[in-house]
């Protein structure tokens, strides 16, 4: 008798210190659920309620503010998670405006994979440049290739001229690399883009394939265009002050649901466009969509060229090496 009552108060003691340690962290973001960054923060968040008593409470795009109010919140403290686009990182972290240098991300997903599952600047320099803005990184991933859409069709940077592109505010690369490629960019927030595009404040935007369809971009423009300029990157990180205090296994917990969340995104994210793709083509017929040749492209290369510089002269001597060991990691991965 004595034997099954130490039993049970071993048992209580053990599910009561359990429960003391469960924990509901917050994870915020700058995309909807069923978008590439929600697939992630989904996937992440599974892994996590399966292999632990904590359980994470998702903030979808908006929920908490915009994305600059989410990083504040993340660095504050006051959120564990966040999922962000690099485009809004760059206010932030300066060399994480390499991802907008133009034409330095393969368009082939295979070496896309390679790449960011095993790049060096991915996986050991970026970390130590997150730390030192108080944000721990878990993951990189493309969301798309991004697509140019516009009323008309241009092949040159000559049939740009005078035309206002929507860009993501806060990056001076953007900026260049659209005035490089004959336009007239327009930084403005996701939020004022849809009724620009109606009210013809602009005349064009860019976007991966999923995003324009979800959003109904393609029913806003007449033509969707491929140049092979860049891809849409995606980051997960977590607050570092509350990474540091978690216990080496739920560092483990965190990093190995980081892994599968990672692999998942992968694979969905190639899907995610070619099903966007296929639903405009579907539902508009009429619609152009524009591949530029490889000549075609190099012009648009060639007048881009510059851009590199600005980001060097931007995030100096570490943008520097960040773009150096990401020339090698991307050689690698094509090999």
């Amino acid at each position: 008798m004595i034997g099954k009552s130490v039993k049970f108060f071993v048992l209580v003691a053990f599910f009561m210190t359990s429960y003391l340690h469960a924990a509901e962290w917050k994870y915020a973001m700058g995309e909807g659920i069923s978008d590439p960054q929600g697939i992630y923060a989904s996937k992440f968040k599974e892994y996590i309620e399966s292999n632990s008593n904590h359980t994470i409470k998702i903030y979808p795009v908006g929920t908490l503010g915009e994305e600059s109010d989410i990083m504040e919140q993340v660095q504050a403290g006051l959120l564990q998670f966040i999922g962000q686009s690099t485009g809004y990182m760059g206010g932030t972290i300066p060399e994480m405006d390499a991802f907008f240098v133009p034409y330095l991300m393969p368009t082939d997903p295979e070496q896309l994979d390679r790449f960011f599952k095993n790049s060096v600047a991915i996986n050991d320099m970026f970390p130590k440049i997150f730390n030192k803005h108080g944000l721990e990184l878990l993951a990189m991933f493309p969301e798309g290739e991004q697509a140019v859409t516009t009323m008309e069709v241009f092949r040159s940077p000559a049939d740009l001229k005078g035309k206002k592109m929507r860009v993501m505010p806060g990056s001076p690369l953007l900026v260049e690399t659209y005035k490089a490629f004959g336009a007239s960019p327009a930084p403005m927030s996701w939020g004022d883009l849809i009724g620009a595009l109606k009210t013809n404040m602009v005349d064009g935007q860019e976007n991966p394939t999923v995003w324009i369809e979800a959003y109904g971009l393609d029913e806003l423009t007449k033509v969707l265009t491929y140049m092979g300029h860049n891809h849409f990157t995606a980051t997960a990180v977590a607050n570092k002050r509350f990474y540091d205090k978690l216990s080496a296994s739920d560092k483990q917990l965190v990093r190995d649901a980081s892994a599968a969340a990672l692999n998942h995104i992968l694979q969905e994210a190639q899907n995610l466009d070619a099903l966007g793709l296929g639903r405009i083509v579907r539902k508009n017929p009429d619609y152009k969509i524009v591949t530029l040749t490889e000549e075609e492209r190099d012009v648009f290369r060639e007048r881009a060229s510059h851009v590199e510089k600005v980001f060097i002269k931007k995030a100096g001597k570490s943008g520097e090496a960040i773009i150096n060991q990401m020339k090698a990691d991307l050689k690698d991965a094509k090999k």
